[in-house]
């Protein structure tokens, strides 16, 4: 895989591929931020999208990340559950906890708390309802 044309200007760590997702690490949450990745190269992966993290420099949170799914129609996902999912299994072992937090840092930002119990995560934190609706038995 050509990193160096997905994601210019940013050197990567490690790669990994995740159940759904390719993960990328960075060397740090700087790196994360000023991320302009090459949507079009994304798009071709054979994979649902890109997770770019790295560990955190932000107060109360141990990792960082941002989430882009430009085949699925999603440029930049501003907060990604499913996501944490991997990043909760690819952290938990490197900072030796099963409890953590990260923060996605798109533009509208969020933090999620993670929780690995197992072969499940488990996650919290703020969300906001867009759509209410009824199932109805036809």
């Amino acid at each position: 895989m050509d990193w160096n044309a997905t994601l210019p200007g940013i050197p990567v760590m490690s790669a990994w591929r995740g159940v759904s997702d390719f993960l990328v690490e960075v060397g740090g949450s700087h790196e994360v931020r000023r991320l302009e990745p090459a949507l079009d190269a994304i798009a071709r992966l054979e994979s649902r999208g890109l997770i770019v993290t790295a560990r955190s420099d932000v107060d109360g949170a141990d990792f960082v990340s941002r989430c882009f799914y430009p085949s699925m129609g999603i440029p930049e996902d501003p907060v990604t559950g499913s996501a944490h999912c991997t990043l909760a299994s690819f952290w938990s072992p490197r900072l030796g906890r099963t409890q953590l937090v990260g923060d996605q840092l798109s533009r509208r930002t969020g933090r999620v708390r993670v929780r690995v119990d197992g072969d499940r995560v488990h996650l919290a934190g703020q969300a906001v309802t867009v759509l209410r609706g009824d199932f109805v038995d036809l």
